[in-house]
């Protein structure tokens, strides 16, 4: 079972269009009752992400990592002060007349960093202990500012209950980042850090992803048949999604060449190009109801984008910032 699921968390760039698939499959040909009672999964799938994310994460180096305060300054900046302005720009211009389309461009851009920001950090040899403050930091920043976010830009034209937003962070991100910050410390009390590095480490990031192509399954499957009915629409939601990552990746990639070492600046990209595209996507259907379907398939569609991109981008990292260096 560890191996299987070890194998899919390597293999997402096809493992997500697989289940994008199924959940079309699922959405389509499926009672229409059954469909709609997949939404009490959502939550839970979240929090099957969230919670061994955040068992993984090593909150006492948070510390250390502030002390690299340009480097943190500069992905914040990045995250709050441009990116989310640049996706509201994009919703604007390509859905006018679509306000809940815009708004899934706006909630795909206002969650930054996720278990994949270290993860895809590591595959590209970067700073690893960056990358894991910006998850801290990003997504503890990202909870707190979206609901202000939303009711700033959005809230002339969706109706948002800021209550509702506020109570899903709370159950679906600051939950499972206290209940996994005393599952680490028990877990490290018992078996040690060596123990825990061992034995229980690998096995988190694993559960985390079965919980975010569960997340996937369904938004597809809730969303398969305005899909079917308008194939349209799809084509109309990834093309302002490419453009808002090519930018992200673009912009991200000058500030790392100009600013930072190679290291730092492989960190920099993920940990503003990676969104938590599945607390985004609970919060788009539990916070927004059925107006909250368009937002959904957006964050969903925004899956296929991130995971390829990042998978891409891996393999121009040393052209964009030389190769590792090798030690003596």
């Amino acid at each position: 079972m560890w191996n299987l699921l070890q194998k899919i968390n390597k293999q997402l760039v096809f493992a997500i269009p697989t289940v994008m698939v199924l959940g079309f499959l699922f959405g389509t040909l499926a009672d229409r009752e059954q469909v709609r009672g997949l939404t009490i999964l959502i939550v839970p799938l979240t929090i099957l992400m969230v919670y061994p994310m955040m068992i993984s994460l090593n909150i006492a180096q948070l510390k250390a990592g502030i002390k690299n305060v340009k480097l943190q300054g500069v992905t914040q900046l990045v995250n709050f002060a441009l990116i989310p302005f640049l996706a509201y720009g994009l919703g604007l211009f390509f859905f006018p007349d679509r306000p809940y389309l815009a708004l899934g461009m706006l909630l795909a851009a206002l969650l930054p960093t996720s278990g994949m920001t270290i993860s895809w950090t590591g595959f590209a040899r970067g700073n690893l202990g960056a990358a894991i403050n910006m998850t801290v930091i990003g997504l503890t920043l990202g909870s707190l500012l979206t609901p202000l976010y939303l009711q700033w830009l959005m809230g002339a034209r969706v109706e948002v209950d800021m209550a509702q937003v506020v109570k899903q962070i709370l159950l679906i991100v600051f939950l499972p980042m206290t209940l996994g910050y005393f599952t680490r410390q028990g877990l490290v009390s018992r078996y040690g850090q060596e123990g825990f590095k061992k034995k229980w480490a690998p096995r988190f990031p694993p559960i985390s992803t079965l919980g975010v192509l569960g997340i996937v399954f369904v938004a597809i499957a809730l969303n398969a048949r305005t899909i079917g009915e308008q194939p349209a629409l799809l084509l109309a939601v990834i093309l302002p999604l490419l453009l808002l990552y090519l930018a992200n990746f673009t912009i991200s990639t000058l500030l790392g060449r100009l600013l930072f070492t190679r290291e730092n600046a492989i960190a920099l990209v993920y940990g503003t190009v990676m969104r938590n595209l599945s607390i985004a996507l609970a919060i788009a259907i539990n916070a927004f109801g059925t107006q909250g379907a368009d937002a959904a398939m957006v964050i969903a569609v925004a899956y296929i984008v991130q995971v390829q991109a990042a998978a891409w981008y891996v393999r121009l990292t040393d052209r964009f910032f030389g190769p590792v260096k090798a030690t003596a």
